[in-house]
């Protein structure tokens, strides 16, 4: 007798797992739908609830998509069988399904009896979309199951064995709009694989082996994702005809110089970091290729054309390559350039300049990333040549920003650079009235000059990471009216070396990583809503600053002080 009670939970969980229904308990179901996701089931249910027009089963353990009579199967629209150890697909389970749309077979073992199986699925005429992802799949093996597919509109084959792309391979699918080939071994996409498609509009080729494309002639695209190949040279075809391509990813490949680019299309995204691009001129591909002279940036400005198919883009992110200069005549016909990424590069300074605020050289970028290059100095016009800046981030660069002269006690506001950095060996951060966010982290800045950041009003301002700054109480001013978030983390500064002016809007501030052991005086009229104090000398903190606090704190960071337990009368 107690043999049969040790036994019975095995033999009801046995009889669980063979299961082949949704049961209430383990599935979640409403009027159309049935979800037995991670359920434990090991087979295929043999019916459905009048009315369900989506099941989902991924997460299980199911072997065959087998069943001889399923009723309530015929009005099927969905079927998830993600993740599952599905090797076996019946051709009559399938024939049952008339009404299906969606088929998701993802990450499953359908290497295994490919004919059979592709055989079975050529009997689903409706099908929509289709998930082959993840399964082992060989070139031909893919090109089997979806040979009779002809409504097929998505496909996913991604994380397969495929080495190429056959000529003719997706023939049977006109429809296809959106074709997953990532994460696979794909070296060689032979003429005519994908040309057929004329409806493809979204194609992820990421995280192939691909070492060159020649004559990309797709024209019908919007988005192609190349990143993460191996590619050295990128070629379109040429005609008249336009390309309506919109997004182009090709980072994290072996670029050695900016893609030729067609002349008529629509493109507004381009990604190129990570790549070996030293020179933007077009066909130099040698790493010095663009260090030129002066004189000899502006003749290339006439005579540029790889600039003239960029027209549209709006968002450019070179970073990570290997450019040297910043080249202002190259993006001069970027008229929708908004956003452009150069950070990670060697840049050591800015080069081809014009007039100050001249309409033919100013951009029209409002977000610009500079940050870890070896940059020393902006030139003056930089910022001028920049109307509609809003966000700059200059982190890890070697930048000293000049002073300049504030309003004095009496009123008059005076002009030009002062303090004890010399005009030339500074960038002036002043006067820039489109401004807004800032970033100056570990700019090995030992001292902010007075009214560095005077008629730029910044609403967000970094200067972290600048071991042992010195900041007067002139430092910030000019930014009492506008600043909200201010960061000075790890500067290792003492009190004597942290003095703020009044700042009435500030609400976040970061002083971590310093050696405080009082906190500046003039945070008493800041209505701060964020507060991180962490790691500094603070044995107490003062109550007037928290009288003044007490409305406005809403979170605060304050471990790794000495605080004195005979001191804490602030807590309350």
């Amino acid at each position: 007798g107690r043999l049969l009670l040790w036994l019975l939970p095995f033999v009801l969980r046995a009889q669980s797992s063979e299961e082949v229904r949704p049961s209430s308990t383990s599935c979640q179901q409403s009027p159309t739908k049935v979800s037995c996701k991670g359920a434990g089931l090991h087979k295929f249910p043999k019916e459905l609830g009048q009315g369900v027009k989506s099941l989902e089963l991924s997460n299980n353990f199911i072997q065959n998509l087998s069943g001889s009579s399923m009723p309530g199967f015929g009005q099927l629209e969905y079927l998830d069988m993600c993740f599952n150890q599905l090797e076996a697909v019946s051709a009559t389970t399938l024939a049952q399904l008339p009404q299906l749309r969606s088929l998701l077979l993802g990450s499953n073992h359908l290497d295994h009896n490919y004919l059979a199986n592709g055989q079975a699925l050529h009997l689903l005429r409706n099908i929509e979309v289709l998930d082959l992802s993840a399964n082992n799949l060989e070139s031909h093996m893919a090109g089997w199951y979806i040979s009779n597919l002809s409504r097929l509109e998505v496909l996913d084959l991604s994380g397969n064995m495929i080495t190429q792309l056959l000529a003719g391979m997706f023939r049977s699918s006109p429809r296809l709009r959106q074709l997953d080939l990532s994460n696979n071994h794909i070296m060689e996409i032979e003429e005519g694989a994908l040309e057929a498609l004329e409806e493809l509009e979204v194609v992820n080729l990421a995280l192939n082996s691909l070492h060159c494309l020649s004559g990309f002639s797709l024209r019908q695209l919007r988005v192609l994702n190349l990143s993460h190949n191996a590619l050295e040279l990128f070629f379109w075809e040429e005609g008249v005809e336009l390309y309506l391509l919109q997004v182009l990813d090709l980072s994290h490949n072996r670029l050695l110089s900016f893609p030729e680019l067609p002349k008529a299309h629509y493109l507004t995204h381009l990604n190129l970091s990570n790549n070996l691009i030293a020179s933007l001129l077009p066909g130099s591909h040698h790493p010095g290729g663009f260090v030129l002279p002066y004189e000899e940036m502006l003749r290339f400005n006439r005579t540029w054309h790889t600039t003239a198919g960029l027209t549209r883009v709006a968002d450019l992110d070179l970073s990570k390559n290997l450019l040297e200069l910043f080249p202002f005549p190259f993006f001069h016909s970027l008229g929708s350039l908004h956003n452009l990424s150069l950070a990670g590069n060697c840049l050591q300074a800015v080069a081809g300049g014009m007039e100050p605020g001249s309409p033919s050289t100013a951009l029209s970028l409002r977000s610009l990333h500079l940050q870890d290059n070896a940059i020393r100095v902006l030139p003056g016009w930089f910022f001028s040549s920049l109307p509609q800046l809003e966000a700059v981030d200059l982190g890890s660069n070697s930048l000293q920003p000049c002073g300049s002269q504030g309003r004095d006690p009496g009123g008059n506001s005076g002009e030009g650079f002062h303090g004890a950095t010399p005009e030339g060996t500074c960038t002036p951060f002043s006067t820039i009235p489109g401004l807004k966010q800032l970033s100056l982290s570990q700019n090995n800045i030992t001292r902010l000059q007075p009214y560095a950041f005077n008629q730029t009003p910044l609403l967000s301002l970094d200067l972290s990471g600048n071991k042992h700054l010195v900041m007067s109480k002139e430092a910030l001013g000019g930014l009492e009216t506008s600043l909200q978030k201010l960061s000075l983390r790890g500067n290792q500064m003492d009190a004597s070396k942290a003095e703020l002016p009044c700042l009435k809007t500030l609400k976040v501030l970061d002083l971590s990583g310093n050696n405080l052991s009082l906190l500046p005086s003039g945070l008493l009229c800041s209505p701060l809503e964020s507060l991180d104090i962490r790691n500094n000398n603070l044995l107490r903190l003062e109550s007037p600053e928290f009288l003044s606090w007490s409305h406005s704190l809403k979170d605060m960071s304050i471990s790794g002080n000495p605080f004195s337990c005979c001191s804490l009368a602030w807590l309350d």
